[in-house]
């Protein structure tokens, strides 16, 4: 008769925990929606994001569909594979893996105000032929705008603002047939704007370039274009851009500031939609015609410029003080003194 205090050898106790422990990784494989290449991917991005704190629930032991955080990613629930991919407010010191490129199933990917993020954008990126939404903005990612995003045939957002980009704006970009917005705003980027670009109108209705280092002059092939916002400010564009404004225009912002911009004000007509007008630190010449008090302005700004004549009285014209009209060579009434 056995014992009641029988006990099991070491070597028998130790061969059934083994033997537990894969029977329990087996089943959470078959219960476990997270595709395994994903999983591969995204621990390979924590890697090189230096394994932050913000991605502790990232774990390899875990399902990335089920168990991770839902604000960082999310899955599609017939494939199960990975479709989102956000990354916010990260601190740690890092760089974009490449094997961001194998998540072949994401159409988002959205990395905003991670500071620390330096290094180029991977070229892995042009893997992802289902991205429709690409936002890497606020960071130290640096390197040239990348020509490899023409591969992303279905992409309509493309947000690469506040970075450390340099070169200058690929004309290929304007092979991209569903793009609807654009910015490379806030970069060093230099050159000039490619006159391929206006083969993306109509459908690119924002487009932002402002805060860069451009040159020459705003491509004449825009003359048929409307924008919901164009943002040009902060370069050193030049010349005559009277064919962006026309009463057939349905354009609702444009920040033109802060350029070499040179034509005659006084010609200008504008579309009904056009409420903000930024055009400060130019070489605007001419009146302000009195069309403009039909117009509802959120922003009106032509200060430091050559416009001479009398402000326009009524409409919006007055809801803004001296300082968007001053600094010209002889503007006067109000806000301004009184013309003589």
């Amino acid at each position: 008769m056995f014992s009641s205090c029988y006990k099991m050898k070491p070597s028998v106790v130790s061969t059934l925990s083994f033997s537990l422990f894969f029977l329990s990784q087996f089943l959470l494989s078959l219960s476990e929606r997270c595709n395994p290449d994903d999983k591969k991917a995204l621990l390979e991005i924590k890697r090189g994001l230096g394994n932050p704190y913000d991605l502790i629930t990232w774990d390899p032991k875990t399902d990335c569909c089920t168990d991770w955080v839902k604000a960082t990613l999310s899955c599609d629930e017939k494939t199960n594979r990975v479709t989102v991919l956000n990354l916010f407010q990260i601190n740690s010191p890092g760089h974009l893996s490449p094997a961001v490129g194998d998540l072949s199933y994401l159409q988002t990917l959205d990395i905003n105000n991670v500071r620390n993020l330096s290094g180029p954008i991977p070229p892995t990126i042009a893997k992802l032929l289902k991205l429709t939404f690409l936002r890497i903005s606020q960071t130290n990612i640096s390197g040239p705008v990348p020509e490899f995003l023409t591969h992303l045939k279905n992409i309509t957002y493309i947000n690469l603002s506040y970075n450390n980009l340099v070169g200058t704006i690929p004309p290929s970009l304007s092979q991209l047939p569903n793009l609807e917005f654009l910015r490379l705003d806030r970069n060093k980027v230099t050159g000039t704007i490619p006159e391929s670009l206006s083969n993306l109108a109509p459908k690119l209705t924002y487009l932002y370039l402002g805060h860069n280092q451009l040159t020459g002059i705003v491509p004449n092939s825009f003359a048929g274009w409307s924008f919901d916002t164009i943002d040009l400010s902060r370069n050193m564009l030049e010349g005559d851009i009277s064919f962006l404004f026309g009463k057939d225009k349905t354009t609702f912002e444009m920040l033109l500031d802060h350029n070499k911009f040179n034509f005659d004000f006084s010609k200008l007509t504008f579309g009904n939609r056009l409420a903000r007008l930024d055009l400060n630190h130019n070489k605007i010449y001419g009146s302000l015609p009195t069309i403009l008090t039909k117009q509802s302005w959120q922003l009106f700004n032509v200060s430091y410029n050559s416009l001479c004549g009398k402000i326009p009285q009524g409409g919006s014209m007055q809801r803004f003080d001296q300082y968007s009209y001053f600094h010209n060579k002889c503007l006067c009434d109000a806000p301004l003194p009184p013309c003589k």
